[in-house]
């Protein structure tokens, strides 16, 4: 290796690109900007303001915050269903005024003013979400218009009832709680917001409701059409909102006790500066009750920092304008942005250098050489399947594969002739095993790992395993469960060939070179799924070794295979036994004479060898071409391999012309016969081996003749 490669090779190994692509990735990136806009508020303040962060400032401010927070809740609320509700400023000072009418001029109690006032409001969010929600008028101007009337409303109601409510404050325990009360130290009003805001957020992401208005706010169209009522979900959504303003209305009338013609004007702007600031999207479907909350401190300690300073009043609106304006055009901006710069820097190459390609030239002498045996085999189900991955035999000789429909397929025996849909799983079926009692357990990508019961039921096995110690994307979830075998003590072993990509994505892993897989097992004596082995790349075939003491499991793009011991003095350690191979390894099997059948996916080329110790050139070629353009190995010529518990090659099975199999992904033996599967292939081979015992089965391999 020339010192150029090698640097090159310890560049790639020590500096992990792939983490920034990581993190972008992650929802809570969002959050990043208002978090370090929440800092850098409060540090500048802190720094110029003497006693800015005293105890005394911090409480009264957090009194103010406790209003100002069930405000801007309701904005959130609306914005999440794609809406936005100007009226929030007037329905805050509808609350704060009915409030006081209620307790200081009616004599009513707290306890029975307080849902007066919660319901009241509710009741103009009620007007708003019938207009909006039910006869789709736009929220802008609707909400315009109820801010004008219900401001109207309210001046109304001063001029008749203003000497009295300032005159008249009778006691009341609940009302003082809220406006002088502390819960270990922190106001209760604030107390109060903030708890509210923790159940929120479980209502939003964790229950039916929040996830309807989630959806509605990313697409109603797409709403509609999965079922969800739209305009119910709208009209709801403004309801709580004005619920919410209620509940602010309350906080600040117990705090203040006065009313006011300038009680809530220009709230509504605050409201959406703090929740655009946080990081709420204007377009709906994006955005977070923490979110909310982090935008609204930074408002309130903008303004108050204003104040404090000796700015006039009109200082404090403009500075709320030019964060507005900010924090729209960025998000905007990020919004549209986003995906176009994780696609640049998300895909992250590494330095993969293979051993040399073993000779495969007619009559080279190697087990690789070139031949044609595989070029008159019998052909099954032509034209009636697509996308046939994996192939098995149950225990009656029925053949079944999977369909790039999402179904598994069986060809009833003996003759195979015809077809029919044996269950509909979803997904990309792919590895296949049938267990000890005849259920059929399919590999799933996209979905995990499954089975299908004699009866046909489909039930689900697993879909998530431990999530990786300080791994930055959560891989619990399995995206790509790719092949599968069964231990004689019923422990299922799979592979995942990547938890960076989904199954549709499975070029880029290849462009990337890296140990993006891992070998998963899953016991169902106990249902515990475990990570077995991680950092392998694209680990894909899985076998169990004739006496049960090792797994063999391929990986593709390092084109090798590994072997993983069970049992013996190396349990649990990992070696090569085939260190290198003219072709990418998919799906491993057993044979008959106690060795092993290997698919080789496609073949190594020159231009691919070399492009994958060029990380760089990699990277730039994934920017600028189309996943179909990309620089790829050769996968339009099959070819089939034999090998022992050794490691030893002992021949190969080619279709040169590329005709009947052009890309095999698997096979399987039974009766003398090799099975053929292909993903990309719409149609299963049958090629006689010469010698082979013909009463022999995959199936009493593993559980004995039934």
């Amino acid at each position: 290796m020339s010192l150029q490669d090698a640097a090159v090779r310890w560049r790639y190994k020590l500096v992990p690109d792939h983490f920034l692509g990581e993190v972008l990735s992650k929802n809570w990136i969002d959050n990043t900007v208002p978090f370090l806009a929440l800092l850098l508020s409060i540090a500048v303040f802190g720094r110029i303001i003497p006693d800015f962060l005293s105890m005394a400032n911090v409480t009264d401010a957090t009194r103010q915050l406790g209003e100002l927070l069930f405000v801007t809740y309701a904005m959130v609320l609306v914005m999440l269903a794609g809406g936005i509700d100007l009226s929030v400023g007037s329905n805050f000072a509808l609350g704060n005024l009915l409030m006081l009418v209620l307790m200081n001029v009616s004599g009513w109690s707290f306890w029975t003013a307080a849902p007066t006032v919660i319901v009241s409001c509710a009741l103009v969010g009620l007007v708003n979400g019938l207009l909006v929600g039910y006869l789709r008028l736009r929220a802008f101007l609707t909400t315009l218009a109820t801010l004008i009337m219900v401001r109207a409303v309210v001046d109304w109601l001063l001029l008749k009832y203003a000497v009295t409510i300032a005159t008249e404050v009778p006691e009341s325990v609940p009302r003082d709680v809220l406006s002088d009360g502390l819960l270990l130290g922190v106001p209760v009003g604030f107390c109060i917001a903030v708890a509210f805001g923790a159940v929120a957020h479980v209502a939003l992401t964790r229950t039916r409701p929040g996830w309807h208005i989630m959806a509605i706010g990313g697409s109603r169209k797409s709403a509609y059409n999965v079922g969800i009522s739209v305009r119910r979900a709208i009209c709801l959504a403004y309801v709580g909102s004005g619920a919410l303003c209620g509940l602010g209305g309350i906080l600040y009338a117990a705090r203040l006790q006065s009313a006011g013609s300038g009680v809530g004007v220009g709230l509504e702007i605050t409201a959406l500066t703090a929740a655009v600031l946080g990081g709420n999207s204007l377009g709906g479907g994006r955005g977070s009750v923490g979110k909310a909350i982090m935008g609204t401190v930074i408002v309130l300690t903008v303004t108050n920092g204003l104040v404090q300073i000796g700015f006039q009043s009109g200082t404090g609106s403009f500075a709320l304008g030019m964060i507005l304006l900010i924090a729209i055009a960025v998000d905007v901006r990020w919004l549209k942005n986003r995906h176009k710069l994780l696609a640049k820097v998300y895909l992250s190459p590494a330095y993969l250098a293979l051993p040399a390609c073993p000779p495969t030239a007619v009559d080279c002498g190697s087990p690789f050489a070139v031949n044609d045996k595989l070029r008159d085999v019998e052909l099954i189900g032509l034209g009636q399947i697509e996308g046939p991955e994996d192939v098995i035999f149950d225990s009656s000789g029925n053949l079944y594969c999977g369909s790039r429909q999402g179904d598994v397929m069986r060809f009833l025996g003996p003759d195979h002739r015809q077809v029919e849909t044996f269950a509909h799983v979803g997904g990309v079926p792919l590895g296949l095993a049938f267990d000890r009692e005849d259920n059929l357990l399919v590999c799933i990508g996209g979905m995990g790992l499954y089975g299908i019961r004699p009866d046909r039921e489909v039930f689900k096995l697993t879909d998530e395993t431990e999530r990786t110690k300080l791994s930055i994307i959560d891989d619990t979830r399995l995206r790509v469960a790719d092949d599968l075998d069964i231990a004689p003590d019923g422990r299922i072993f799979f592979s995942e060939a990547t938890v960076r990509y989904e199954a549709h994505d499975w070029v880029y892993d290849a462009m990337e070179g890296r140990g993006n897989g891992r070998i998963i097992c899953y016991d169902p004596r106990n249902g515990r799924t475990s990570t077995v082995l991680r950092n392998r790349i694209f680990p894909n075939g899985v076998c169990l070794s004739h006496d049960g003491r090792a797994l063999y499991f391929s990986e593709t793009w390092a084109c090798r295979i590994s072997r993983y011991w069970l049992a013996g003095p190396k349990a649990g350690s990992v070696d090569c036994l085939i260190e290198t191979l003219p072709g990418y390894p998919d799906n491993i099997n057993r044979a008959s004479d106690g060795t092993y059948w290997l698919a080789l996916v496609g073949m190594r080329t020159p231009s691919m060898d070399l492009s994958l110790q060029m990380p760089g050139f990699r990277k730039r070629m994934t920017r600028r071409v189309s996943a179909q353009d990309l620089l790829f190995p050769n996968i339009n010529t099959g070819c089939v391999v034999k090998f022992n518990d050794e490691g030893r090659v002992l021949e190969s099975l080619w279709d040169i012309r590329g005709t009947n199999h052009p890309m095999i992904t698997s096979m399987r033996e039974h009766r003398g016969y090799l099975y053929l599967g292909g993903l990309l292939n719409n149609r299963i081979g049958k090629y006689r081996i010469p010698g082979a015992n013909p009463d022999w089965t995959s199936n009493g391999s593993y559980w004995g003749v039934r």
